[in-house]
């Protein structure tokens, strides 16, 4: 029996991989680590299941990595796969960057679990891994007890949730009609029934939109395509990648002022962002008018010209796209309730748009189709109704009109629990283990990731990735899952050195 602690992770993504990658750099004694997840696609989550080469990620290789302090591992990784298969992918031809598939990077997430759960057995972990649902969980004395849905219990002395965010959402209850697809993902086997001339609604205008569009022309549909959504906001278009160092945005200086109990408005966070971008002889007026002509600009005329913008020398959008994710997570806490409500209602989306842009070849792509009149972008959607088994009514504010075939792509909302992992969470907020962040997901401690109640951070409990969301504001980027995996595996260290251990396993 190992003297260590034991360590539960639930769930199995991507975010579970970034956690076992830290655990491997950790200072922590040899115990047990155990993995619960249900799914058959182990660590690729459902945005890197095994899928078509067509969908690509939309951040360059060097802002992908799963290891903490090494931005090149998965660029060195990808250079052998490169040399071992003899394939290259094509860089982006408006920008020169590496766009990689999203498959290929399930490959990595893969390489990068297996070689970790290795390195940890070498070091005398012991490493389980459980293909069953956690669907209870509650404290018990210094510990935490995991019951799977086969009705066994199993007691840790560390339970982390890394339950990721789940299938896009069915706002307009439409799960059960014929020729409704609730999921594009993996595209291969969700949208291949889609007939060559349908006409086909994709509820959303985000990323995962975007995939379906590329899908359905590789595969040369002839039908038309309409993004429909509630505002009709594309993702901005990444511009061509560029050496530089943000200075004062940075989640050192932001720490550093949480430490001294200091707070930030809006007004001031403005400010600092203005100083940041006059540094780097950005000009911050053109950054901001980007930011307010988020809803006021056609959508197709938005990303035509951030297309012709790809090799802009300001830096602004850029330094904003590096910043926002990186030190989202430390501003957030600091902000007064009123600026954090004004933050969601006015400029969450146009944020979100502008830090998650998609690669150039994307933007061309809906243009072209646009330009031919196969593609349109239409917001103000507010009610769908099937129509027989043949077609959907779809209703937005510039009127009606009809589709043979819906694909649903809307992100869940920040607030929702994921359903694989509602009667979890029920449980813990039952047991007042935890509690609901006003914002979504659960109550956490910016530094540890530890779920709170009260206030009060529960040294057992972790919650990393979308479950934080609400307290942290961004979560789902792969760079932000290091940072935090870094500090959750910190902070087991910490309270691992100042309290006794407890027996590595017990089955109840």
């Amino acid at each position: 029996m190992n003297g260590g602690s034991s360590i539960a992770v639930v769930g199995g993504g991507a975010a579970a991989v970034c956690l076992l990658d830290a655990l491997t750099a950790s200072t922590l004694a040899p115990g047990s680590l155990t993995v619960f997840e249900p799914s058959p696609h182990l660590w690729r989550g459902r945005p890197y299941q095994v899928d078509t080469e067509t969908l690509t990620i939309n951040m360059v290789p060097a802002d992908m990595s799963v290891r903490a302090g090494d931005p090149e591992h998965f660029a060195y990784w990808l250079a052998g796969r490169d040399r071992i298969t003899k394939s290259l992918t094509v860089p982006d031809p408006h920008s020169g960057a590496r766009f990689i598939a999203r498959t290929i990077y399930g490959e990595y997430l893969e390489h990068t679990a297996y070689s970790a759960m290795g390195r940890l057995r070498r070091k005398g972990w012991r490493v389980d891994l459980i293909g069953a649902p956690v669907t209870s969980a509650a404290r018990c004395a210094q510990r935490v007890m995991l019951q799977t849905k086969d009705g066994r219990a199993r007691v840790f002395d560390y339970a982390v949730l890394c339950v990721g965010r789940g299938a896009p959402e069915d706002l307009y209850s439409l799960a059960g009609a014929e020729g409704y697809i609730g999921d594009p993902y993996p595209a291969v086997d969700r949208l291949h029934e889609i007939g060559m001339g349908d006409h086909v609604a994709i509820l959303g205008s985000g990323l995962t939109a975007v995939d379906t569009v590329r899908y359905l022309a590789a595969t040369g549909h002839q039908g038309s395509i309409t993004l429909v959504s509630r505002n009709g906001v594309l993702p901005a278009v990444r511009q061509r990648p560029a050496d530089f160092t943000v200075k004062n945005l940075t989640q050192p200086h932001m720490q550093a002022l949480a430490a001294q109990g200091g707070t930030l408005s809006l007004a001031e966070l403005a400010a600092m962002c203005r100083s940041e971008l006059v540094q780097a002889d950005s000009d911050p007026d053109r950054v901001f008018a980007e930011i307010g002509s988020t809803f006021t600009e056609k959508p197709l005329d938005r990303l035509r010209r951030q297309l012709s913008l790809v090799d802009d020398t300001d830096l602004g959008l850029r330094i904003l796209q590096r910043a926002i994710p990186d030190t989202g997570p430390d501003v957030w806490p600091l902000l007064a309730e009123k600026d954090k409500k004004y933050l969601l209602r006015h400029h969450h989306r146009a944020l979100m748009s502008l830090c998650c842009p998609m690669p150039p070849a994307s933007a061309a792509l809906l243009l072209e189709l646009a330009d031919t009149g196969q593609l349109s972008v239409q917001g103000g959607l507010h009610h769908i109704a099937p129509e027989g088994s043949t077609s959907f009514t779809l209703t937005t504010a510039g009127g009606t009109f009809t589709a043979d075939r819906i694909v649903n792509t809307i992100s869940p909302s920040a607030q929702r629990i994921p359903h694989a992992a509602q009667r979890l969470v029920t449980s813990l907020l039952r047991s007042r283990n935890v509690a609901v962040n006003p914002y979504g997901g659960l109550a956490i401690e910016r530094a540890t990731s530890r779920l709170t109640v009260a206030g009060q951070a529960d040294p057992c409990l972790y919650a990393l990735g979308d479950l934080a969301a609400g307290a942290l504001f961004f979560t789902w980027g792969i760079p932000s899952l290091v940072d935090r995996a870094r500090d959750i595996t910190d902070a087991i260290t910490a309270h691992q050195t100042a309290a006794p251990l407890t027996p590595a396993l017990l089955s109840a």
